[in-house]
């Protein structure tokens, strides 16, 4: 090659070694700014029109049967302990494709409570305070650090923080005036179950708001700080999110803190309060975990925490660090094994597919998140 370059052809040989490398460069990543998100039309981004506007009809013609003035709280989940609104949005949602909106439908500015969604936004907490040196290891004990009570039975002295996020922690006990057995329909609502015996720490799974508040609260004690300001300093403010969401504690859970009166809050709606928040800021907390914690070249979360919070537990349905996964082809039919979501009551769901550099938000609907999301990667043109 070198003796043909220094022939007469020099300048198209150098084309030909250079064409390569330049197709094979990586597209800049597109953030965007707080206040504004770039907006284009499905044709600009090789898109086919028709079919992300039959996915978006689709979402649109599928919503839930929840009642919009939420007078079905109580008899869902039982009694209630901190604030509910008196009246949500109409299903809506948006579509980001490489970082940038191709579908919009409903009022996405409607902060409304995302349920469960709120855990993986605690889990996103939790990447902070390792990030910090709050959390030494995942793998240690919790009451090593919170002395607070709530650790000191031989059971609960060996949880540890990857068993909270994990939902393996069969912590005992109660915290904000709820059992973590969930036993009574008056407190529990349709949620109620039948007692059962508790197992090791650490070998079994149970989806559990209570033993999750348990770690909101313990979270809340590591960092020194009220949950929703590390999450407001740490995450929203960072990637530009609006402030027009709040994470509501319970009338009751509150605690000291330096002396003062600091809330501590829940990872979930499904007795009051929890994040209520509008679906543009969920899209951006979506993104910013589909960049692999990473914003406009800062990486906000550990890499590492990131990618072991999307892999499976042991005894989990698909689960990681309070993210569902797709590993085994259930939780999000039809969708690539790494896809992965953030699933709230209502439903409130945040879809990622990362195989297709996709974030979906679909609020108040009914059925799968994955059906929507499938609709629309029929629009992607394949590679």
């Amino acid at each position: 090659m070198m003796t043909l370059c220094r022939r007469a052809a020099w300048r198209l040989c150098v084309a030909a070694v250079l064409v390569p490398i330049a197709v094979q460069a990586a597209e800049p990543q597109y953030f965007p700014p707080a206040g504004d998100w770039a907006r284009k039309t499905p044709a600009e981004m090789g898109l086919n029109p028709a079919l992300l506007e039959a996915a978006v009809s689709y979402a649109r013609n599928h919503e839930t049967t929840r009642a919009l003035d939420f007078s079905d709280q109580e008899a869902t989940f039982g009694t209630l302990l901190g604030s509910m609104p008196t009246r949500r949005a109409r299903t809506n949602g948006l579509v980001i494709y490489k970082g940038f909106v191709v579908a919009e439908f409903g009022d996405t500015a409607f902060v409304d409570p995302t349920y469960s969604v709120a855990k993986s936004m605690l889990s996103t907490v939790a990447a902070v305070a390792q990030r910090d040196g709050k959390i030494a290891s995942l793998d240690e004990s919790v009451g090593k650090r919170v002395l607070d009570g709530g650790y000191e039975s031989p059971r609960n002295a060996a949880v540890t923080w990857r068993q909270h996020l994990q939902q393996e922690s069969e912590w005992e006990g109660a915290i904000w005036g709820k059992q973590h057995d969930f036993v009574g329909a008056a407190a529990y609502g349709q949620g109620e179950r039948k007692p059962r015996a508790l197992q090791r720490p650490g070998t079994f799974y149970e989806y559990n708001d209570v033993r999750i508040n348990r770690m909101a609260l313990s979270l809340l004690r590591v960092l020194d700080k009220p949950v929703p300001e590390v999450f407001h300093d740490e995450v929203m403010g960072p990637i530009g999110a609006s402030t027009s969401w709040k994470w509501v504690p319970y009338h009751n859970s509150y605690v000291e803190l330096g002396g003062k009166r600091a809330p501590s809050v829940s990872g979930g709606t499904r007795w009051g309060g929890g994040m209520w928040i509008n679906s543009s800021d969920m899209a951006r907390f979506g993104y910013l975990w589909l960049r692999g914690g990473a914003w406009g070249g800062k990486q906000i979360l550990p890499a590492s925490y990131v990618k072991a919070a999307l892999a499976p537990s042991e005894h989990g349905p698909d689960y990681g660090y309070l993210w569902w996964l797709n590993t085994k082809g259930k939780n999000f039919p039809g969708l690539p094994a790494n896809a992965y979501g953030a699933l709230g009551a209502g439903s409130n769901t945040i879809t990622v597919s990362p195989d297709h550099d996709l974030v979906i938000v679909w609020r108040w609907h009914a059925g799968n998140s994955a059906e929507f999301a499938r609709r629309v990667i029929e629009a992607i043109p394949a590679r």
